[in-house]
């Protein structure tokens, strides 16, 4: 498969993964540019920044018409990160490819636990709706 169509379909299940959960660029792109485009982390990560621009700010554009957006949250949020990451990015030129990558690993790692659980304690198993409840006698 040509490397643009490829990358074309990373991006558009970055966009869908972004659009849904807040993220697509780092937790979809990184990975798949990796796997599928043979990508050094380092270009892989820079790569994936470029390309959710564009993602950010067509999604951007259709949730706030929406209306979803706090935006006296997302814009103090945005250029904290903005700036950290500016600062941040000379740390990824100097960091070997094997140290991201595992530092990609444990971050999406932790904070993949870290959601599962809140959404547990939210909704427990036992309390789901659907739940079958397996010590109830049948009734002939």
């Amino acid at each position: 498969m040509h490397p643009t169509l490829i990358a074309v379909i990373i991006g558009a299940v970055g966009g869908v993964v972004a659009a849904l959960c807040g993220v697509g660029g780092g937790v979809v792109m990184v990975p798949a540019f990796v796997m599928a485009l043979k990508m050094d982390q380092k270009g892989a990560v820079a790569t994936s920044l470029a390309a959710i621009i564009f993602t950010a700010i067509f999604t951007t554009m259709k949730n706030h018409s929406n209306g979803l957006i706090t935006w006296k949250v997302a814009i103090p949020a945005g250029v904290a990160g903005g700036i950290i990451g500016w600062l941040a990015a000379d740390a990824l030129k100097k960091l070997q490819d094997v140290t991201l990558t595992r530092i990609f690993a444990v971050i999406i790692i932790l904070l993949g636990i870290q959601m599962w659980w809140q959404s547990y304690q939210k909704n427990p198993l036992s309390n789901r709706q659907y739940s079958v409840d397996l010590t109830q006698d049948k009734k002939n």
